[in-house]
């Protein structure tokens, strides 16, 4: 003979399904428009691709169980971090969400996500929902995802400041003042490791980088670091070795270029004048290593203050190369690919001077002497 308290315990569990078959028996008896009226009622229009027996048959279910729907678990619940994968089903999601405290009956929210037509249309990605949703809500937020990856553009000639400053934009949750203090700390493990010059300046690859939403700081500069050992291969960094200079030495020299060209294809034309220079011992007498000694020009809303003055050329700076001979202690910006390989390969020419060209076209005129520099000067 079953005991008192099994007899309690089964008496629990089946009476408040004989309840609900009950109430499923008196809607039905009450007629289905009736039901199909209260699911729409409460819970919207069905989805037009359901049969007359499926909005019947969701309808009922929707109704009786309405509470698990339209009620939250817990009205104080705080955010929650929730991910669906590319691919997965709907009861799995499902289930998930259940497990994560976010519904509170699985079955009825299948239930409304195929009432509402939501089943297929739910999107992979990354969402942040909350216990004190509604079922409902949370299947509705479900249909529009925040992609789980993000892109960040690096530009050729950016500063790290400038970097920083394009985070906010991306979609990284890595804030600028972070980002600012890790590119100054030494980073181990690199070819370039032993060439930095009291920062990451110079070695932040310019390319567009996808990666995941939520990469941390350390993730985030690996990615970025590991593509700059990619681009400056054997064959490159062979070419700084040719032309005397270091890998530190070359990354510099290409920052200015970077800063110096608006036409790619003149690089090399402006490494040769450069490297004129320095077997000389001419002062480089470049204007953007004034500009990064400069730094932010709050005025004009700028790192590179345009145009200079003659008091700005002469700020006491190891990065002045009107005041300093030779290279600058480290680069200025971030190059790209073809000013680095304009160090590398550098054009072999007379010139030892050039200034823009007075037609807006965005290239130099080049000259031997002086005396032709001048008489390149716009009229």
């Amino acid at each position: 003979m079953p005991s008192r308290r099994s007899s309690s315990v089964w008496g629990a569990c089946f009476l408040p399904l004989v309840a609900l078959i009950i109430l499923a028996v008196i809607l039905l008896a009450a007629g289905p428009s009736i039901i199909t009226n209260q699911a729409e009622a409460l819970f919207g229009p069905a989805s037009p691709g359901l049969s007359g027996w499926q909005r019947l048959k969701l309808g009922v279910t929707l109704v009786l169980q309405a509470d698990d729907l339209t009620e939250p678990v817990d009205r104080a619940g705080g955010p929650v971090s929730f991910t669906i994968l590319s691919g997965e089903s709907v009861p799995s999601i499902t289930q998930r969400l259940w497990q994560a405290g976010l519904i509170s009956n699985p079955g009825a929210f299948r239930s409304y996500l195929q009432y509402a037509g939501m089943d297929t249309t739910l999107q992979a990605g990354d969402y942040t929902l909350s216990a004190g949703m509604r079922a409902v809500q949370i299947a509705q937020a479900m249909q529009s995802s925040i992609s789980s990856e993000v892109t960040l553009v690096i530009l050729a000639g950016w500063r790290m400041e400038e970097i920083a400053t394009a985070l906010p934009s991306s979609g990284l949750e890595i804030t600028p003042e972070d980002f600012l203090q890790a590119v100054q700390e030494p980073r181990q493990g690199y070819s370039f490791s032993e060439a930095q010059a009291g920062s990451l300046e110079g070695f932040l690859f310019p390319d567009s980088y996808t990666v995941p939403r939520r990469a941390n700081i350390n993730q985030l500069l690996t990615h970025i670091l590991m593509n700059f050992e990619a681009q400056v291969n054997a064959e490159i960094r062979a070419g700084f070795t040719n032309q005397g200079l270091s890998l530190l030495e070359a990354v510099t020299l290409a920052s200015i270029i970077e800063r110096e060209a608006i036409v790619d294809e003149e690089m090399p034309l402006l490494a040769s004048v450069f490297y004129n220079r320095l077997a000389i011992g001419q002062r480089l007498a470049t204007d953007p290593s004034v500009q990064y000694a400069l730094g932010y020009n709050a005025e004009q809303g700028t790192w590179w203050t345009n145009p200079l003055s003659l008091a700005d050329l002469e700020i006491d700076s190891p990065y002045n190369t009107y005041l300093y001979h030779g290279l600058p202690p480290g680069p200025i910006c971030n190059p790209g690919i073809f000013a680095l390989r304009a160090v590398a390969f550098p054009a072999q020419t007379p010139y030892y001077y050039f200034r823009a060209a007075c037609d807006d076209s965005g290239l130099h005129l080049f000259a031997e002497t002086y005396e032709q520099h001048l008489n390149n000067e716009c009229p």
